[in-house]
């Protein structure tokens, strides 16, 4: 995926947070817990900015 070329995460990672943020109503903060119960340690306004 070369549209993820210079970010700091894999771009399946981007995908399933934006995904998920747009599929179900829930805030960016709830979004980085999930994704931090998976391992991924990530801020809620890095998603902020992906979406």
């Amino acid at each position: 995926m070369t549209d993820f070329k210079w970010r700091h995460f894999q771009g399946d990672v981007i995908l399933w947070a934006v995904r998920w943020y747009c599929r179900y109503p829930i805030s960016y903060r709830d979004l980085e817990e999930m994704l931090a119960e998976r391992g991924i340690s990530v801020d809620h306004t890095t998603i902020y900015r992906w979406v």
